[in-house]
């Protein structure tokens, strides 16, 4: 574990170079988790406390309307990941979390990080970076919804630095997160690939 917990330690001292007497605020919380395919870190309706580094795998981050799932976002090696707005508001979560395949992950409950917050400005900067790096995911991925046709959204995507989810998700899942059906996805691909 102790190499793992060395993955998590570099994974936050990206954003912000911890002391030792910073990280023993997360450290002594954090455990391993295993979860298989198919497996949920979060549900929907279930009030989220805990947030996880993924060390091997990938996991989907859905929302369910009327029976169906909308993917917003595909997590991979080396992400945070963890329900936030139900950690932060105390609310029951809005998504699932769903392990795509088997996965390993480090987890810690959201409590102790919002306790080192508190307690260290090391720790409050990294909780403004991140809170910073996942707003400007959600709007550019709700102005891609917004702005872009289907087909624009799919040549964003192939020309963007997120290939894994190319290269390591199922194609009805891709269709999905995109917004269009697996059929609509299939003559999008085929007539970007004539056009090259």
């Amino acid at each position: 574990m102790a190499a793992d917990l060395n993955v998590l330690r570099e994974k936050v001292n990206q954003l912000v170079p911890l002391t030792d007497e910073d990280w023993m605020l997360l450290e002594p919380h954090v455990t391993q988790r295993k979860l298989y395919k198919g497996d949920l870190f979060c549900e929907e309706g279930k009030k989220g406390k805990e947030v996880g580094l993924i060390l091997e795998g990938a996991m989907r981050h859905f929302y369910v309307k009327n029976g169906i799932e909308k993917t917003t976002y595909f997590y991979f090696e080396n992400a945070l990941t963890g329900p936030y707005l139900s950690c932060i508001t105390g609310q029951p979560s809005l998504i699932t979390i769903e392990a795509l395949s088997d996965c390993s992950l480090l987890v810690f409950p959201y409590a102790v990080l919002k306790n080192a917050f508190d307690k260290s400005q090391r720790w409050e900067r990294f909780g403004r970076l991140l809170a910073e790096w996942a707003l400007a995911g959600v709007e550019e991925r709700m102005a891609g919804l917004l702005m872009l046709s289907p087909e624009e959204r799919y040549i964003e995507l192939v020309n963007s630095n997120k290939r894994k989810i190319l290269e390591r998700i199922p194609q009805h899942l891709i269709a999905n997160y995109l917004g269009i059906t697996p059929v609509s996805l299939s003559r999008i691909r085929n007539r970007a690939m004539k056009k090259r």
